[in-house]
């Protein structure tokens, strides 16, 4: 009889524990025991009642529930920690009953009453990981869970559990206000008249981390080629890897980067093979509007980057003539090589550190692959910010840069960003004809290009033209709502060429450029707006960090086609303090 009892089901088991019972049990045995069964009544029993669960078995300093929903079974957990935490607000900390709790989704064994199973050990695992207060998920739940509430996961990644066979997943839910106040208090964007997307940093399931960077290679390039693309409104890069590794709403997503469709995928590279599965999802709609899995040789990823675009643009814009393609590397290796680099200086403050070891990685990309241009374009980046940074001030850097530049525009005319930074290399130059071109054909190739409208600010600034430049840094922040910190000096730099000395100093207070070199502008602001004590402070701070600066060589290498602007900057550097 007892075996015709026995059944199997999937359920949502959550398993709770007392954090700390023992010591609350020694110090007041019979307060403890009469506070956790007035718990139970008060609050366990209703939550678990509310959420359609059944409670399975309390065991002294725990409980065992089961759910029939994982939405259920989370949003009833949630319930649960935060009206204990409620009722701990008017106790002190040694008397507060805190509890740590594990979720899974799995198969179970019911015994009557009772249930058994992997299903439950594995809950009963990931809540002993916890920390107090707080719930892990298995990713079975995560994944029922992600789309259907408004939540936040930490990615904890794979576990070793005990007399489990096989790591599992784990994910630290983001339940609380303040967890999730970073993305619910943020304003909503609105959406641009044309189908506007951002594309979420690929997953790396390879299980190697050195492989981040192949996942992340493939996200940038996207990005890039789905830019190119005029009939779409793109996110830059800086903004979608804001959420790298942050399980994050997609419908928050959307609403803080302003934008309809997102971009979900992930990538496993193995044995000269790469498995890249990728979605299309309207994050208004909720619906998923197009997914595919891509199984092929490891050479081929560079199709398999052109067929997901061609994809997605015809999935929101329908067939369109397809812009010319950009030059594709003939070496994974100098690809893998070029991508590390690129992410070590994808800014115009890197530190010399950063730049050094990106010359050596660059370098070793164009020796392998001598055609390739988008390495000899950061490879060129590279000793362009030697010089500019007074880091290594030699005019060899300067002439090697533009040369460089040169040769990756003539290895690759589509790349819009080889046009672009020779156009800013040429209005270094000051042969202003000749950079005008040069980003016209970049915005023709990649109207999209948020990088490309963040140094038109600039070069419009020295051109005399302050509220242009504002309003170009201002179109490149809604392409890049979470931008690189260079942009906010772009911005404070406009600003400074527009007489609007303390919107200068607000922008160039905040912490996302403060410690860098834009300090000698926040200083020239100041000392224009007369509080020298505070400039000078700030002039000898940027000092400490870059040490060969010069008001002489910094005037001499502007973009400048505007004197009067230029002279504006010197007179705020000198009343600073700062070194002729």
């Amino acid at each position: 009889m007892a075996e015709e009892r026995v059944r199997r089901r999937l359920a949502a088991i959550v398993v709770a524990d007392v954090v700390g019972y023992s010591r609350l049990m020694e110090e007041d045995e019979v307060t403890t025991l009469a506070v956790l069964k007035e718990r139970r009544a008060t609050i366990l029993q209703p939550v678990v009642r509310a959420h359609g669960g059944r409670i399975v078995k309390v065991m002294g300093d725990g409980v065992l529930l089961e759910f029939a929903s994982a939405v259920n079974a989370l949003s009833g957990a949630i319930d649960l920690q935060r009206k204990m935490a409620d009722k701990n607000a008017a106790l002190p900390d040694a008397r507060r009953i805190v509890l740590r709790i594990g979720i899974n989704l799995g198969d179970v064994v019911i015994d009557g009453g009772d249930v058994y199973g992997d299903g439950v050990n594995i809950a009963a695992r990931i809540q002993s990981l916890a920390e107090p207060g707080a719930i892990y998920v298995s990713a079975g739940i995560r994944d029922q869970v992600k789309r259907k509430l408004a939540l936040g996961f930490d990615d904890l990644g794979p576990k070793s559990l005990k007399n489990i066979a096989e790591p599992v997943h784990v994910y630290r839910v983001l339940y609380e206000p303040a967890a999730t106040k970073d993305h619910a208090g943020k304003p909503q964007l609105p959406l641009p008249a044309r189908p506007s997307i951002a594309v979420l940093p690929f997953t790396n399931l390879s299980g190697e981390a050195e492989y981040d960077v192949f996942a992340d290679g493939l996200t940038e390039d996207l990005i890039t080629d789905l830019s190119r693309n005029a009939g779409l409104f793109v996110i830059a890069r800086h903004s979608t890897f804001a959420y790298k590794g942050k399980s994050v709403d997609v419908r928050l997503i959307a609403r803080e980067l302003g934008v309809r469709y997102i971009v979900e995928g992930s990538a496993r590279r193995a044995a000269g093979r790469v498995r890249v599965n990728v979605q299309l999802i309207d994050a208004v709609g909720g619906d998923h509007l197009w997914a595919e899995r891509f199984d092929r040789n490891l050479e081929d990823i560079f199709g398999v980057q052109d067929e997901v675009t061609d994809k997605i643009v015809e999935a929101l814009v329908g067939r369109l003539a397809q812009s010319p393609s950009r030059n594709r590397p003939k070496s994974l290796e100098a690809y893998d090589l070029c991508v590390r680099g690129r992410s070590l200086v994808s800014a115009l403050n890197s530190s010399p550190e950063a730049l050094r070891e990106a010359e050596i990685l660059l370098n070793q990309a164009v020796s392998i692959d001598s055609e390739y241009a988008e390495a000899f374009r950061w490879l060129a980046f590279v000793y362009w910010q030697l010089w500019a940074q007074s880091i290594e001030s030699t005019t060899e850097n300067r002439s090697r840069a533009l040369e460089l530049a040169r040769k990756a525009v003539a290895l690759d005319e589509n790349d819009a960003a080889g046009h672009w930074f020779i156009g800013y290399l040429l209005a270094n130059e000051k042969r202003w004809p000749e950079s005008d071109e040069e980003f016209a054909a970049a915005f023709t190739l990649e109207p999209n290009n948020a990088d490309a409208l963040a140094i038109c600010s600039e070069l419009a600034a020295f051109a005399g033209r302050p509220s242009e430049a504002i309003e170009l840094i201002q179109r490149a922040l809604r392409l890049n709502p979470h931008p690189a910190g260079w942009y906010y000096w772009q911005l404070g730099l406009a600003h400074y060429a527009a007489c609007q000395y303390e919107e200068a100093v607000k922008i160039l207070r905040m912490e996302a450029i403060y410690r860098s070199p834009s300090r000698r502008i926040l200083a020239a602001s100041l000392a224009q707006l007369g509080r020298r004590d505070e400039a000078m402070r700030e002039a000898a701070l940027f000092m400490a960090m870059t040490p060969k600066f010069t008001i002489t060589h910094w005037a001499a290498a502007q973009p400048a086609r505007d004197p009067e602007t230029v002279q504006r900057f010197v007179e705020g550097y000198r009343m600073a303090g700062l070194p002729e």
